[in-house]
């Protein structure tokens, strides 16, 4: 069975209430709705969560990736709608975002290419949503189907790391997201793990990125070399503005402090991150200091993923007769 009744969490914080939660999963329940629409279970709940850190509730399997995957793939001995329930995921007493961002999954063009069923679900979810305060937001399209993110009413998207989730889906960087997950986790409850994930973050682009460029001869480079290599492929170092540009000075001195800005984080995770021993009196820094390592670390990826796409949209635009 489902792991129910150990790991739920206090609701801390939390708006979306009990009573909305339940409304909301009886809609699907009633609408017959696969939420794991056309994925598999483990596949889909892969986008949210690093199951291979969670409990099985099967002795036989070390995991939740292994004890879902029995369950709902090989065997297929659990009801549909098991997830609900199950206190691994904590659906209905987890923070606020993640339960909004188990919501947008379900509705994803990935997920749910069907671009008619996933608005409806999308208008039924926010009827709910709405007395709490919240609403499911489409903010871009993917094959001209809407990808949703969850905002509060009134205000700006929750999470400082959806911009984060955009880059790794247009990526298909599958590891980056174990990595935004991570990071998310830890800006609460481990800062120091919070830094060194956003260096790992910035690491894991960069060398994405140069994989697509087609540069596979970096696998000892150190990582204010990888920032340099990727910058280069990019065309976004100092010498490659021209003199000519308007502001050309002021676009080279922002590019200029982009990579001092990952070098200064390299040096942060060093100092304060994951990844070396620590003496006894050693001190690490607060929630603060970590979520200024982060929100650097999204600047970073963010815009040179998207000048990767751009420069592609480019070349693209001149292969087409």
């Amino acid at each position: 069975m489902p792991v129910t009744g150990v790991f739920a969490q206090p609701p801390v914080g939390r708006t979306i209430t009990l009573q909305t939660r339940k409304n909301i999963l009886d809609g699907l329940r009633i609408r017959g709705t696969r939420w794991y629409g056309t994925l598999d279970d483990v596949a889909f709940l892969g986008r949210l969560f690093d199951l291979t850190e969670l409990p099985s509730g099967d002795s036989r399997y070390p995991d939740a990736a292994g004890d879902i995957w029995q369950h709902t793939i090989n065997n297929d001995d659990w009801p549909m709608d098991w997830v609900y329930g199950d206190n691994r995921f904590d659906l209905l007493h987890c923070r606020d975002q993640k339960f909004v961002e188990f919501l947008c999954e379900i509705i994803h063009p990935v997920v749910r290419p069907d671009r008619e069923e996933a608005e409806s679900l999308a208008s039924d979810f926010n009827d709910q949503l709405r007395k709490n305060g919240w609403e499911l937001t489409a903010v871009e399209r993917i094959a001209g189907r809407p990808r949703y993110e969850g905002r509060t009413i009134g205000g700006g998207t929750p999470s400082s790391l959806s911009e984060a989730r955009r880059v790794a889906d247009v990526l298909q960087a599958g590891w980056l997201h174990q990595e935004i997950r991570r990071a998310e986790k830890a800006l609460d409850d481990d800062p120091s793990l919070a830094i060194g994930t956003a260096k790992e973050m910035v690491e894991t682009c960069c060398k994405t990125l140069l994989e697509k460029a087609g540069e596979t001869d970096f696998p000892n480079d150190d990582f204010p070399k990888l920032v340099r290599r990727t910058v280069k492929q990019l065309s976004l170092t100092r010498d490659d503005i021209p003199e000519t540009a308007r502001g050309a000075e002021t676009i080279k001195n922002i590019l200029s402090n982009l990579s001092a800005v990952t070098g200064g984080m390299n040096e942060l995770r060093n100092l304060y991150g994951t990844g070396h021993g620590r003496h006894g009196g050693y001190r690490g820094l607060e929630q603060r200091h970590a979520r200024l390592a982060v929100a650097c670390a999204i600047a970073f990826v963010t815009f040179i993923a998207d000048t990767f796409a751009a420069r592609a949209l480019r070349e693209e635009d001149r292969d087409t007769p």
